[in-house]
């Protein structure tokens, strides 16, 4: 198990380029006790949460487009955007020459371990689903 201040400090880390390359803000912290660690970035028009479930070693990030301002129901497919759907949305419209543009910029980290490896994976692939953003 991780601790929620090491999670937030690899989220933060892995995930940078929310703010640097995309003018998101970190709008949110959550450490609910040792069970549940969310972090969320906004940029007017979207919110972006990237939530584990420590007991269940469950990694979740989520894309949603804000009406007028505020989070959509969950519920509500065409505004909540899980990761796994922007990918196949996104993915099979990028060449392999972007791709590996893309993982050359997260060779700079270094993962220890499965959790590691996992926000990795999910900040790549945020990455590109977010510089193609206008195909989703």
């Amino acid at each position: 198990m991780i601790d929620g201040k090491k999670y937030i400090e690899i989220v933060k880390l892995f995930f940078s380029f929310l703010i640097t390359e995309f003018s998101f803000n970190q709008t949110k912290e959550v450490e609910n006790g040792n069970a549940f660690y969310d972090v969320e970035y906004r940029d007017g028009q979207r919110a972006i949460s990237i939530s584990y479930e420590n007991i269940e070693d469950y990694l979740q990030v989520i894309v949603f487009k804000l009406k007028n301002g505020q989070l959509p129901d969950y519920d509500d497919k065409t505004h909540t955007l899980h990761l796994s759907e922007l990918n196949k949305i996104i993915l099979p419209k990028i060449n392999k020459r972007e791709m590996e543009e893309n993982n050359v910029l997260f060779d700079k980290f270094e993962t220890k371990d499965s959790l590691d490896r996992k926000l990795m994976k999910s900040a790549k692939e945020l990455r590109l689903s977010l510089k193609h953003w206008d195909k989703v």
